[in-house]
């Protein structure tokens, strides 16, 4: 080991994470995801840990080359808007700089195989989280031919691969060949106290993939209900402009393109109902934010492990449009809000939150071959 102090030393990559430790940070085109705030609230949590040295990897937004916020050490490495290669190269000597005994990385990009060869090279431990059910259900592998071999490669070096469910770790196996550990998605849990709540609630980028503009169809046929969008946009959507115009055209919908990460909770304790459009993800972390603040959620698709029935803390149409409004005509109109919404925050507690999801990571470390 490099120091004399047996601290172990932990490095996260995730390049858009930075406006989460700077939330005045400009120059933020392309907002951070599920994926960031997941490391990011990890790696504060280690940080609290004496016996761990955390160093964040993030993109250029015109910080300061390293800096350390809220215990951890920030280190500035690729800018967007430059050519793939130049960036690259920051990374790689970003990861240099970090000279760390452990690597972690979530949400598959060719990002994912650089770091897997640089643990490679310089014999680290490679530790890597999949953010989505398309990285282990094979979908990546078949979009994208020479990025999955990669990816194939970067998991089967890695010490460890962490999924978000059960579903993900079999098909993971299935379809890569690797085996998984299932680690839930982990957050601070607030004190809940009798707040209003008025307004059905949508977060989440503009990606695609999320049918944010199922949200809005949804408040035209409500209007006697209080909708609130919160919606970024994101890198490379074109369309975005036509999503924000149509919004701005539905009068019982407050559309808000950005909200700081410390403030997110606030609209989901308010809410009576969260609703989810999404027709693919992990375990969405605005699933847990609904859960720890006693918040029914309402999913058109998505329903990881189907706990939204198993614990009862709310409901899915699976990918059915009619049975989704009936679902929520349904919810709006019996005592079911109320209960569900307790078993929400009692099941966030059971499984989410960081104090004890973070000992499972502590243990994963152990188990990789790092001693204090």
């Amino acid at each position: 080991m490099h120091r004399g102090d047996k601290k172990i030393d932990v490095c996260f990559i995730s390049p858009k994470a930075y406006s989460l430790f700077n939330p005045d940070a400009k120059n933020i085109e392309d907002p951070f995801g599920g994926s960031g705030v997941d490391l990011y609230l990890l790696a504060l949590e280690l940080a609290r840990d004496k016996n761990f040295r955390i160093s964040f990897i993030t993109a250029d937004y015109g910080q300061e080359s390293v800096e350390t916020i809220k215990g951890v050490r920030i280190i500035k490495t690729l800018d967007f808007k430059q050519n793939p290669l130049i960036g690259a190269i920051k990374v790689w000597l970003g990861l240099r700089k970090a000279d760390a005994q452990i690597y972690f990385q979530e949400t598959v990009s060719w990002g994912t195989f650089l770091v897997a060869l640089f643990c490679k090279l310089h014999r680290k431990i490679f530790i890597y989280r999949t953010a989505h059910r398309r990285e282990c259900d094979g979908t990546y592998l078949r979009q994208h031919y020479s990025a999955g071999k990669a990816f194939s490669w970067s998991l089967a070096s890695a010490a460890e691969v962490v999924v978000q469910n059960e579903s993900d770790k079999k098909e993971i196996k299935q379809t890569i060949g690797v085996n998984s550990t299932v680690v839930p998605n982990a957050q601070y849990l607030p004190r809940l106290s009798g707040n209003q709540r008025n307004i059905i609630l949508w977060v989440g980028r503009s990606t695609p993939i999320k049918r944010p503009e199922l949200f809005v169809k949804l408040a035209e046929m409500y209007p006697d209900e209080k909708f609130v969008m919160i919606c970024p946009r994101a890198r490379g959507d074109s369309s975005y402009n036509e999503l924000v115009g149509r919004a701005g055209q539905v009068d019982n919908l407050e559309f808000i393109n950005q909200v700081p990460f410390g403030e997110i909770e606030t609209f989901f304790k308010r809410a009576k109902l969260f609703v989810c459009t999404s027709k693919g993800e992990g375990f969405p972390n605005t699933y847990v934010e609904a859960c720890k603040c006693g918040t029914v959620i309402l999913s058109l698709y998505v329903n990881p492990d189907g706990f939204l029935s198993s614990y009862q803390v709310g409901l899915c149409a699976d990918g059915d449009w009619d049975k989704f409004v009936k679902q929520f005509e349904m919810l709006l109109n019996t005592e079911k809000l109320y209960e569900y919404g307790k078993n929400a925050r009692k099941y966030a507690e059971q499984k989410h939150d960081i104090t004890k999801v973070v000992q499972i990571y502590k243990q994963m470390f152990m188990r990789s071959g790092v001693r204090l």
